[in-house]
């Protein structure tokens, strides 16, 4: 009987533990779909039914007439905005309530724990300040030619690899096509080396960043542990979702680079030169109002907050986090942008036809010179890769920590009170389903660069589009991203034919196993010579 007693104790705490931890947005009138006791509204990812794209969309979509719904992370509340007023005010207007993003990077033993991404307040407006000088258009003007040695090296690749096929055509995964070109550029333009992972296949520093950026379901696993637990406890058992093996890889290979520059006065216009030139204080914010054009409508802008100047020193940690997330961000999101744009392309010959049709005039225009003008100067390869954006954004959310109590206002019209959001609670934007919001993108599943001619551009809302965030915590290296994808679409297109093949997936299903950008089974298509 004793026992039975403690049973029907037990499930009784955890009956109330869960109405309670469970109520809070029914309390207050807040749209959400029903929570599973202890994994909230996490059982469709963790158990593999559904890609969190998938989930964002249907909550999204449920709810229509809602400005905001609730989300359970396990027993963690998260806001999802969905009106884009409201939105412009979480950005922009009132940044300072929401100004940094959630501590999953800044808990255990996180290798990005002091990169921009992770840090918090004054420490993270320093660093922006610091490093903003380095992304300007003026500084990714000398890149372009990295990027060009590197689709050298890959066309040629492509090009020798054909003309040995019995057929006149390879079939070829393009997300590692993409990942192989990415991974060199990276390792060119900010790391100083050089390369070949599309002849020398199994590099390390390939294998490596595949390692750091390749997240696997246990990793997954560990990054949802690491939202749950108090970062004091998470921090005490050290615990990452990063590869140990890559980290250390980088870590020793970013201080050598450094340390041989210096003492060998070595100066190369690439990401670690700008690093060690951003730790001595001497990048300045004075070409970013006279030199720095536009990259394309994509392009996010710098805040205040990233062009005044500081005095504060930073340490060979702090400038190892930067190098890494910055190869972090270039080796998946770009190549993940990069496979999907020739996707798109293959799908769409006759957008294809007409990007080819520029490349050529401005190939004839150019002398064959190919240089960080001739991407400014191609308006169509701009439509291109905007709608890419737009269809296929690298952030599938954006995040951040309400870090001040803020009135969020009525959930809905017919609601009786406002809703307080506290200190401390995860708001989320959720980009990939306002991209595809039949309301400010009509027929939003096709594949449409007219939507960003001159003509139609300017009835895009500013805020219904944001590959690259918003407001001061807006991705920093935009310009090199929008760029890189660019160069890359103009070599393979100058010399490539991209077509689907019978492995080709139509329509476009993302793996569940990942939170990477993927499609089940790779991203199969057929390249030949173009004559």
């Amino acid at each position: 009987m004793i026992i039975y007693v403690w049973v029907a104790v037990i499930l009784a705490a955890l009956y109330i533990y869960n109405r309670q931890t469970y109520s809070k947005f029914s309390r207050h009138g807040i749209k959400h779909f029903t929570p599973v006791p202890f994994l909230g509204n996490m059982f469709n990812i963790l158990f593999r039914v559904n890609h969190v794209t998938e989930e964002f969309l249907s909550l999204y979509n449920a709810y229509p007439k809602e400005r905001f719904v609730g989300r359970y992370e396990f027993t963690k509340e998260m806001i999802v905005i969905r009106d884009i007023e409201l939105i412009k005010k979480i950005g922009v207007k009132d940044f300072e309530h929401f100004l940094d993003h959630r501590p999953v990077f800044r808990s255990g033993d996180s290798f990005f724990s002091r990169s921009l991404i992770a840090l918090e307040g004054q420490e993270w407006k320093d660093m922006r300040s610091t490093l903003s000088p380095a992304f300007t258009s003026s500084k990714i003007r000398h890149m372009v030619p990295f990027m060009v040695e590197v689709g050298d090296q890959m066309i040629l690749s492509l090009k020798k690899k054909i003309k040995e096929s019995k057929t006149g055509y390879i079939d070829v995964d393009c997300k590692d096509l993409a990942s192989r070109y990415g991974n060199d550029v990276i390792a060119s333009a900010a790391f100083g080396l050089k390369v070949d992972s599309h002849n020398d296949a199994d590099n390390e520093f390939y294998a490596m960043g595949k390692a750091l950026t390749q997240l696997s379901f246990s990793a997954l696993m560990m990054f949802f542990v690491l939202l749950v637990l108090p970062s004091s406890l998470s921090k005490i058992l050290k615990l990452d979702f990063f590869n140990k093996e890559s980290k250390i890889f980088f870590t020793k290979l970013v201080l050598e680079t450094m340390n041989n520059r210096e003492s060998r006065k070595i100066i190369r216009p690439d990401m670690i030169h700008l690093l060690m030139e951003a730790k001595k204080g001497k990048l300045t914010h004075d070409e970013i109002k006279s030199n720095d054009e536009a990259a394309g409508f994509a392009t996010v802008e710098e805040s205040t907050v990233g062009q005044k100047q500081v005095n504060r020193v930073w340490t060979d940690d702090d400038l190892i986090a930067q190098a890494v997330l910055f190869f972090f961000a270039g080796f998946e999101t770009v190549s993940s942008g990069m496979s999907f744009l020739m996707y798109e392309l293959a799908l769409n010959p006759d957008v294809q036809e007409r990007l080819v049709q520029e490349i050529k005039e401005t190939d004839a225009k150019n002398g064959g010179k190919f240089d960080f003008n001739s991407i400014q100067n191609m308006p169509y390869m701009d439509m291109v890769v905007s709608e890419l954006l737009r269809l296929w954004p690298p952030g599938i959310a954006l995040d951040r920590v309400c870090t001040k109590d803020y009135n969020l206002g009525k959930p809905n019209e017919n609601a009786e009170e406002d809703f307080i959001v506290r200190k401390g609670t995860g708001i989320a934007i959720p980009v990939f389903p306002i991209h595809r919001d039949p309301q400010f993108f009509p027929n939003p599943t096709k594949f449409d660069p007219e939507r960003f001619s001159e003509e139609n551009k300017h009835n895009i809302p500013t805020f219904a589009y944001m590959p690259f965030g918003i407001g001061p915590r807006n991705c920093i290296g935009s310009r090199f991203a929008l760029c890189e994808i660019k160069v890359m679409a103009y070599q393979i297109l100058q010399h490539v034919v991209v077509s689907p093949c019978e492995k080709t997936s139509i329509p476009a299903k993302l793996d569940k196993k990942t939170f990477n950008m993927l499609q089940e089974g790779g991203q199969w298509l057929r390249l030949k010579s173009r004559t």
